[in-house]
């Protein structure tokens, strides 16, 4: 398996035979380092065979302390970066067939209140705003969920959950019903009983699957 790693990584690793047409779809720039690029490789991994690709992306803590960590600012570049190669690698991932049998989540660890952030009680020097575990978003595409769907609502601020509630136990039994698990049966032991990555809780959410 070492020697099949070691003659098939450089081929996958180069995005530079690439068609012009995808590089001027995703935004790459062969060569650099930048979020683009990585998105075309997690996609050249994904018609490899590779099970589980996970694309960190830094820089969306929009407190407002700086102009990159601004809302009006930083938030809008970051927001540029992205979309076009996330959006280029779903349409890529349907062109080529592979859509259906593959689950692309984004998502964060939090959200962010709706309103601006006021630290000590000192006005921020950019427009920015707190941490917030209240209500906050995730997408799926592919991989069995329903397109065009979404679910759940917030109060008129975007404060807290008013409808369609749901943690992070029930995101991972959703996750893993998706990829052929029970989260009930799929356990490992550990102090003398068999723990579930969804703990104790946990619910497939239906309504999101075509």
């Amino acid at each position: 398996m070492a020697y099949k790693m070691q003659i098939s990584v450089p081929e996958v690793m180069n995005i530079n035979d690439e068609p012009a047409y995808i590089h001027e779809m995703y935004g790459t720039k062969p060569g650099e380092a930048n979020f683009a690029n990585n998105v075309l490789l997690a996609r050249k991994l994904v018609e490899k065979g590779v099970r589980f690709i996970q694309l960190f992306d830094w820089g969306w803590d929009a407190h407002g302390d700086s102009a990159g960590n601004a809302v009006d600012i930083g938030l809008i570049n970051k927001c540029r970066k992205v979309d076009k190669p996330i959006t280029a690698l779903i349409l890529d991932l349907k062109q080529r067939g592979l859509l259906d049998e593959t689950l692309v989540i984004w998502g964060s660890e939090f959200g962010r209140t709706p309103m601006q952030e006021n630290r000590e009680g000192k006005k921020m020097p950019f427009k920015g705003r707190d941490h917030h575990a209240e209500a906050f978003s995730i997408w799926m595409a592919g991989g069995g969920i329903k397109g065009g769907t979404a679910y759940g609502e917030t109060d008129e601020i975007g404060y807290s959950t008013v409808s369609g509630k749901v943690d992070a136990f029930d995101i991972q039994a959703t996750i893993l019903n998706q990829l052929g698990f029970d989260h009930e049966k799929f356990t490992f032991e550990s102090q003398g009983r068999p723990f579930r990555l969804t703990d104790v809780s946990g619910k497939v959410i239906h309504q999101i699957i075509s």
